[in-house]
């Protein structure tokens, strides 16, 4: 009697799972409902606190790390770009490009292709970075909090 039991609550939860399972309304990126919460094929666009965070890493963060020689040293590596300038010659009946191109190199560095990010690389690019920003203790957090009386002195 054990085993029959066993055998049909076997069957019938396969049966229904294997049919919950092959309904195209259960699977994720068909469900109406969650789609219209949260699209996965939609394209995001991006909210204050992303581009901001972007702007920021592109114009702050970044700038800043690479000209730190240990950084350069230890996670970038240097890469040659030529750059070609034409000197351009107006006269009245065309416009003309002289002959004569400069090619100029140009030293760069880029991030390693072949690396993996690691915890102490994000850690030695942050201590990089604050070692060159201004730190006001005045308007640190630390100071804030040490002011409240609950948490502070």
């Amino acid at each position: 009697m054990k085993q029959l039991n066993l055998i049909i609550t076997s069957t019938v939860a396969a049966v229904l799972l294997s049919a919950c399972g092959g309904s195209t309304g259960v699977a994720p990126s068909q469900n109406d409902a969650l789609n219209s919460i949260s699209n996965s094929k939609g394209k995001e666009k991006s909210g204050y606190m992303q581009k901001s965070l972007d702007s920021w890493l592109k114009d702050d963060w970044t700038p800043t790390v690479e000209k730190n020689e240990e950084i350069r040293e230890k996670y970038m590596e240097k890469v040659s770009v030529e750059d070609e300038k034409g000197e351009v010659v107006t006269s009245t009946e065309t416009t003309e490009v002289v002959a004569q191109k400069e090619t100029q190199t140009k030293t760069k560095y880029v991030e390693k292709k072949d690396k993996s990010f690691t915890l102490q690389e994000y850690v030695d690019k942050a201590g990089a970075y604050l070692e060159v920003q201004e730190s006001n203790p005045e308007e640190s957090n630390v100071e804030k909090m040490n002011k409240m009386p609950v948490i502070g002195n």
